[in-house]
């Protein structure tokens, strides 16, 4: 088999940033897979809690400049990049002055959940493939982490499912006991709609919460997971309902040697 080419997508990682165990899962099974030759980008939005001085990061000026579309409004896409010290692993930074530059991750310093949250996760998405298309590397695998990135699995199977650099991507879809409260205002299906996306496609989002995000992730992935054993019981009713396509955690298995039997399995 030729080196399989795997893409990770996800809200943070370490060293850079950590604020769940994303971050953690996120460095580490990168470099396990990078070891095993298989050939990754990683791609990650740019907090403004990521000091850029101090972890050397610097635009991409041949990525940058796109703008990407939030339901009726356009912003502009700005590409960073970073290296981590300790392995040879590029991180690339999704940036946007309205969305990501503020002191805080998901919550301001009253703890309030942001209510742009799904913009920012909507222009995090549709930023991550547009990259990738301009970066010309066709990966094989979409790993997406998290309810952040659940709007990949759907825009990979409808929008850029006749791409070229995405023509046999498979995806994966990794779900965390991350959840929110927040009901989010506004017209989501608005906001997340792209070219071939209709009502219907969209209908899980409706609820606009958390749960809406974890569905419509794992209705388009081709492989769901689950980062922990133990999970929430909201999330344990989501994804009982996905049965198919559901890998669950198995005790004693070593993390790396699943996501490495599940990646060639899917590449096929």
């Amino acid at each position: 088999m030729s080196k399989l080419r795997i893409l990770y997508v996800a809200s943070e990682i370490n060293p850079f940033l950590k604020t769940s165990d994303v971050a953690d899962f996120v460095r580490k099974l990168p470099q396990a897979m990078q070891e095993r030759g298989m050939e990754i980008r990683i791609l990650v939005p740019r907090f403004g809690l990521i000091n850029e001085r101090k972890n050397r990061l610097h635009e991409v000026v041949r990525l940058s400049g796109i703008n990407i579309a939030v339901g009726d409004d356009e912003k502009p896409l700005i590409i960073k990049v970073a290296s981590i010290p300790t392995a040879k692993l590029q991180v690339y930074f999704i940036d946007n002055e309205d969305y990501f530059q503020r002191k805080y991750v998901f919550h301001d310093k009253e703890n309030r959940f942001y209510d742009d949250n799904d913009e920012r996760a909507i222009f995090f998405c549709k930023g991550v493939l547009e990259t990738v298309k301009k970066l010309g590397w066709a990966p094989d695998i979409v790993h997406c982490n998290d309810w952040m990135t659940a709007l990949i699995p759907l825009y990979l199977k409808t929008t850029y499912k006749n791409d070229p650099m995405f023509k046999d991507t498979k995806s994966v879809f990794t779900v965390y006991n991350n959840s929110f409260e927040h009901r989010f205002e506004g017209d989501i299906i608005e906001k997340a709609r792209m070219m071939d996306i209709d009502d219907e496609m969209l209908a899980e989002l409706k609820t606009a919460d958390f749960e809406g995000f974890i569905r419509i992730g794992s209705t388009y992935a081709d492989a769901v997971v689950r980062a922990e054993e133990e999970s929430s019981a909201s999330l344990n009713a989501i994804l009982t309902d996905f049965p198919e396509h559901k890998f669950d955690a198995v005790e004693d298995e070593d993390v790396t040697d699943r996501y490495y039997n599940l990646y060639t399995q899917l590449a096929g």
